[in-house]
């Protein structure tokens, strides 16, 4: 035991997408909890954290649940971008701590000072963002500095959510919406290069040279600069009109980008079509925002599209394919990860639906979207768990 403790903390991405799998069903049992009470006419008025349960659900699964999945990511793909030496035992277990110290705040929000929960639950990003610019500056790249920007607009969005807790100002909606955006920005860079690059690797590996995914450079940097314009317009005080334009530009740009990645070559594979899926749930979602804000449809329904299909679905495909090639393993999911895979995105229907149905679904659609997504994330975690714990397979043994 001891040994697998200490190989828990020699990669970033076995502890951070272990917490994350484990933070993902924990967050939701409590919601599902709360909600299902409220379904059958009761009432919870007494819980450990200070904000309203909702508003506790939103913070954990944009600020918490998200930056285990980015803690992982990073610690593990940096080096490997730039060459650079990877994080200790020492600083993985002490940012993993940090993580966890901050969803322990917010846990107990009700009976701690407002400000030292806020100087904990935000020390977290500041902390990666350090170790990644020290990775980053061994071999600096502009397409690589930018994930220092989106990580300080999620952390501004999260700043801006305890601002408002703190009485200093009122932009808690603001900072939600910042936080999410931000992150589907961060997921329409990274999904955008190893969606399409995957993809065309497997591809090759099969003999393929013809009709191989394409990323034209235009469409690339619209792509891009497109959902970070959403995501600071959804934290200003903008028209409803600019913000909805800007996303609607910004489906239908993630839509164009992904209909040219050939998905409909890996449905064999689904260790590559979870990645195709949860960019279409991007697309989709920012379809859904741009209508919602011309009054069209339901902002929230179009939110946990984004929250539930995009951030979930893409984080899931990405923890699990990182957890097995790390590993040494072949990048092929089985069966358990593949059910997972499918359950997200019907997670995120129900969800939608009990947003777009009205009083009569909400109740329907929400603890059936909770119990999926717990479904899904107990198959990830169950499945992955010994690969987190576990040796590295020996090369050659597959």
């Amino acid at each position: 035991m001891p040994n697998a403790i200490i190989r828990l903390f020699g990669e970033g991405h076995r502890v951070f997408f272990l917490a994350a799998g484990l933070y993902a069903i924990f967050a939701l049992i409590v919601w599902e909890g709360w909600i299902g009470i409220h379904a059958v006419g009761g009432m919870v008025s007494d819980m450990p954290f200070a904000p309203p349960p909702h508003l506790w659900h939103a913070h954990e699964l944009v600020f918490g649940y998200p930056a285990a999945a980015m803690g992982g990511f990073f610690l593990t793909a940096v080096p490997n971008w730039t060459g650079a030496r990877a994080a200790r035992h020492a600083f993985i277990a002490g940012a993993a701590g940090l993580w966890l110290a901050g969803r322990v705040a917010i846990w107990y929000s009700g009976s701690l000072p407002p400000l030292a929960v806020a100087v904990i639950d935000l020390a977290f990003l500041p902390l990666l963002a350090a170790k990644v610019l020290t990775q980053l500056l061994n071999r600096p790249k502009p397409q690589n500095m930018m994930f220092l920007g989106l990580l300080a607009m999620i952390w501004a969005g999260n700043l801006m959510m305890h601002l408002d807790w703190l009485g200093v100002a009122m932009v808690l909606d603001a900072g939600l919406r910042l936080g999410l955006y931000a992150t589907c920005a961060l997921i329409a860079v990274l999904g955008g290069r190893v969606t399409p690059a995957f993809t065309r690797n497997a591809m090759q590996r099969e003999g393929r040279t013809q009709g191989l995914p394409e990323t034209p450079m235009p469409l690339n940097v619209v792509g891009i600069a497109l959902p970070i314009l959403v995501a600071l317009a959804a934290a200003l005080p903008l028209p409803g009109a600019v913000f909805g334009a800007l996303a609607l530009a910004a489906g239908l740009v993630q839509g164009a980008r992904s209909a040219m990645w050939r998905p409909g070559w890996t449905w064999k594979q689904p260790i590559l079509w979870v990645l195709h899926l949860g960019m279409a749930a991007l697309a989709l979602g920012y379809l859904l925002a741009g209508l919602a804000a011309f009054g069209i449809g339901s902002e929230v329904a179009a939110l946990h599209v984004l929250g539930i299909g995009a951030v979930g679905g893409m984080t899931l495909g990405v923890m699990s394919r990182a957890a097995l090639g790390h590993s040494g393993l072949p990048l092929i999911a089985p069966w358990p990860l593949a059910l997972a895979y499918v359950l997200l995105p019907a997670a995120m229907l129900a969800r939608w639906a009990g947003s777009s149905l009205g009083i009569d679904g909400y109740y329907a659609g929400v603890l059936s979207s909770g119990a999926i997504w717990i479904a899904a994330f107990t198959l990830y975690t169950a499945t992955l768990w010994p690969v987190f714990w576990g040796t590295r397979a020996p090369r050659g043994s597959h």
